[in-house]
């Protein structure tokens, strides 16, 4: 598998390699993309844009890579916010007062695993190593979103929640609402155990047989994309309107990093979306 094999577009602006949906590329007011592992400034294990802090990569190598991935996208490196992942679905609406959480001011946050938003110029940005970025954009109300649905938070439909959440925040329509998922690890490498799986045979939503798949020894894969797209469908989301990357990360572990193709030794992707500045 390679990333032109996916949904996405390959673009590269100042030695800084990120991926785009084409779908988000052809809407003027929105600045987004996902990350690759090149282009920046970091060495070993995290060569060379990592996008992780707290791993082992000096601080100031990581704040570099931030600023020259955000020179290459066209957004301003101050004006990004981060969530504070942990697994789970909470959400957090954020405003100018906010930019610079996580990179250049302390986190004031725990446990935020989506960020939605409609103040322009405002960068969200969401971390990555094998979970399921999703993106959300509303056209019409001008709002955006960004979660990360690793397992737990697809188990716990963080999707669904999102749509409920920019519904009751900013009265948008859940049939306006252009999603995508973005890269992660696919069915082809995700292979769970049966506690595991035994929480995603418990959601009505889904179609089991589409989205898990027995292997032997009583081990199963997941396909996260499909459970996170039928998800979405479910929460209203027109299916025409939902985007797959199908660009899966371990396969892909040369430009993109991924916990499960190094044994945890690895930096991090992110997830960038904003609002153009009026």
């Amino acid at each position: 598998m390679s990333l032109s094999d996916g949904n996405m577009k390959v673009n590269i602006n100042n030695n800084v390699t990120y991926l785009t949906f084409p779908v988000y590329d052809n809407l003027s007011f929105i600045k987004h993309c996902f990350s690759t592992r090149l282009g920046g400034v970091s060495k070993s294990i995290f060569e060379s844009m990592n996008l992780s802090f707290n791993r082992g990569d000096p601080d100031e190598n990581v704040k570099e890579n931030y600023i020259r991935i955000s020179k290459a996208i066209g957004v301003n490196p101050d004006n990004l916010v981060f969530s504070a992942q942990d697994h789970h679905t909470y959400i957090r609406t954020v405003t100018e007062k906010d930019k610079g959480i996580g990179i250049w001011r302390n986190k004031d946050m725990q446990s935020v695993d989506g960020l939605i938003t409609n103040t322009p110029g405002l960068v969200l940005v969401t971390h990555y190593a094998d979970c399921v970025p999703l993106y959300f954009v509303d056209p019409i109300k001008k709002v955006i979103g960004l979660a990360h649905a690793g397992w737990r938070g697809t188990a716990a439909k963080i999707g669904c929640k999102m749509v409920s959440e920019l519904n009751k925040q900013f009265s948008c329509n859940a049939k306006d609402l252009l999603c995508a998922i973005g890269p992660s690890i696919g069915k082809c490498c995700y292979e769970v155990d049966k506690a595991c799986c035994d929480e995603f045979i418990k959601i009505d939503e889904i179609d089991k047989q589409s989205c898990i798949f027995p292997k032997d020894n009583k081990k199963f894969y997941l396909d996260l994309w499909e459970i996170n797209r039928q998800l979405l469908i479910s929460a209203g989301v027109l299916a025409e309107n939902i985007t797959v990357a199908n660009i899966c990360t371990r396969c892909n572990s040369d430009t993109l990093f991924s916990h499960r193709a190094t044994g945890g030794k690895r930096g991090g992707l992110a997830a960038f979306l904003s609002i153009c500045d009026k």
